[in-house]
């Protein structure tokens, strides 16, 4: 097997030299032949003695010629022959050859594609969770450190954060189909990967200089941090308990649907904050061993455990006050809906006359134009001058009409968008179904009033000429609830949750102001990718009651088994994993 030092390297030089360095040698033999045959050839056929009779000269002359042109023929044939032998060996080599520069044997486009595929995947997944862990321990350490201080490696996060952001964007892009053609999307792949490397390459210079910043391997440092760790850890432990209470006083209120988005976030929180008292337990007693490196190693595990167990807090708290705005605003949204469909039949009903209007004004030109047409045949000698003043009167006559009529039209819609008369006839009807449905959940018992506001926002939608101001604040609402719903799971389950659901996340964030409808549906896809990246993955295997199972589901703790699992840093890929607590 080639070396693979070597491979790439072109050989065809290397290999065809001793070939032409014969070639050249048989060249210059050969010239050297032709130029001193001839005197060897004359020198030895003179015999010494008597010189020749003059008769027997020329036939001497004749035969020597001859025999002078024997050898360089010879030779001649011999190097034409040569060569033409070295030609086709030369291209039958270049045929069967599988060293670069000629075809050999490898993977196949589609293949190579496919790898490309999983590498920028898994790029995308490792350079978000770098991300988001470098911003959470920035976090905890601006509790101890002034702005300026950090200011640097705020902006290393940033930077980071954006080429993240425009590769995951890239992806969005690449999972839609653009480019379509293989080489650009190659070309695509490799550019998401190129964002990743770098955004972790950011992150990678600036660990060292967070680290002396933190100064977690010195005592002062080190116990300031514990102490920020842990006064963070009792205030989440007193918060959780409230989270809780907070999420059974929706169940008398609220449907089950509309608790699903945070069902279960308060026994994972608990499940976190165990994990963070075993993590910051172990922490004090490494430190009181003299032991820092696995002090400050168990200090960022109990971190990581505090900071998505606050999320999960979190997360309760602002679903109850979502349902609680949303329940305030429906009422609101129905009386804005019923403006609109009220502005819609209007317009649908200006759209019909002034279809009736164009109808009867075009019958009364075809009856003139029929009539003018009917005397030019009675009378075509001198008529030509009279009919095109009648026809020029009858166009302008009938463009007046039709530009009086469609201007009150369009003054009667508002801007609207134009729509057909029937459809929209039948999308006023289809809202009002379901606005009648919408009033029917109302009036009957508990309900989810986020699910009936994006059922308003999205059947009006299509007929609203923006009358209603409360509509789109509805659409908002619900949009922004969603978006951050998704983005509490990813990241309290990033562990398991892979680049499509990170994907999607993104594009939902991207439309939220532009496009909240469509937002939210996107919000509501990148939760179920991830659930479904969750379940495949399943719970890791962990001692029941410690937190660990939940630990690495949550990416607080790097790698598919408890044992020696390091708990990830600020960092990128190649630094984030520098600190083990070397789990037993």
């Amino acid at each position: 097997m080639t070396p693979s030092s070597l491979r790439g390297r072109p050989r065809r030089a290397a290999s065809h030299l001793p070939a032409r360095v014969a070639h050249a040698v048989l060249g210059a033999v050969v010239a050297v032949l032709w130029l001193v045959l001839p005197g060897t050839t004359t020198d030895r056929a003179t015999p010494a003695g008597p010189a020749p009779s003059a008769a027997a000269q020329p036939a001497r002359t004749e035969e020597t010629a001859t025999a002078d042109l024997v050898l360089p023929l010879l030779a001649l044939g011999t190097a034409l022959a040569l060569g033409a032998y070295g030609r086709v060996r030369r291209a039958r080599r270049l045929r069967t050859r599988t060293t670069p520069g000629g075809p050999r044997p490898g993977p196949a486009p589609g293949g190579a594609l496919t790898d490309l595929d999983e590498r920028a995947r898994a790029a995308l997944v490792v350079a978000d969770d770098c991300v988001r862990v470098s911003s959470e321990e920035l976090d905890f350490a601006a509790a101890r450190a002034d702005a300026g201080a950090l200011a640097p490696y705020a902006r290393a996060v940033a930077a980071a954060r954006a080429e993240l952001t425009e590769a995951l964007r890239m992806r969005r892009r690449y999972d839609e189909g653009v480019p379509a053609e293989e080489a650009a999307r190659r070309q695509a792949l490799a550019g998401i990967v190129g964002r990743c490397a770098e955004a972790g390459r950011l992150l990678d210079e600036a660990a060292a200089g967070f680290d002396r910043l933190r100064a977690l391997e010195e005592a002062e440092g080190f116990g300031g941090a514990l102490e920020v760790a842990e006064g963070r850890f009792r205030e989440l432990a007193g918060r959780t308990g409230a989270a809780e209470a907070a999420f059974a006083d929706l169940a008398p209120r609220y449907p089950p649907a509309a608790r699903a988005p945070v069902v279960g976030y308060a026994e994972q929180a608990k499940d976190r904050l165990v994990f963070a008292t075993t993590r910051l337990n172990q922490a004090r007693q490494c430190a009181d061993r003299g032991e820092r490196d696995r002090a400050v190693a168990h200090l960022r595990a109990a971190e990581g455990a505090v900071a998505q167990a606050g999320i999960l807090v979190a997360a309760i708290g602002r679903q109850a006050d979502l349902l609680t705005r949303a329940a305030e605003l429906v009422p609101a949204a129905l009386t804005g809906a019923e403006a609109e469909l009220a502005g819609a039949r209007e317009r649908a009903e200006a759209g019909a006359a002034v279809g009736r209007a164009r109808g009867g004004a075009e019958a009364g030109v075809g009856r003139e134009r029929a009539g003018t047409e009917a005397r030019l045949g009675r009378e075509r000698a001198g008529a030509e001058a009279r009919l095109g003043r009648e026809r020029a009167g009858a166009e302008a006559h009938l463009g007046r009409e039709r530009a009086g009529a469609e201007a009150d039209v369009g003054r009667e819609r508002g801007g609207a968008v134009d729509v057909p008369v029937g459809e929209s006839r039948a999308r006023i009807l289809h809202a009002d179904a379901v606005l009648s449905a919408v009033r029917e959940e109302l009036t009957s018992g508990p309900c989810d009033p986020l699910d009936l506001l994006l059922r308003i926002a999205r059947v009006t939608a299509p007929v609203a000429a923006g009358r209603a101001a409360v509509l789109p604040a509805a659409a908002a609402l619900v949009a922004r609830g969603a978006v951050a719903a998704a983005a509490d799971y990813v990241a309290t389950h990033r562990g398991a949750v892979g680049a499509e659901a990170r994907t999607v996340l993104t594009a939902a964030r991207d439309a939220e102001q532009t496009d909240p409808l469509a937002a939210e549906a996107l919000a509501r896809r990148a939760r179920q990718l991830a659930e479904r990246d969750v379940r495949a993955r399943g719970h890791p295997d962990a001692a029941p009651g410690t937190g660990v199972s939940g630990a690495l589901l949550g990416g607080v703790l790097l790698g598919p088994a408890p044992a020696g699992a390091p708990a990830p840093s600020f960092g990128g890929p190649r630094t984030r994993a520098r600190r083990t607590p070397r789990v037993p």
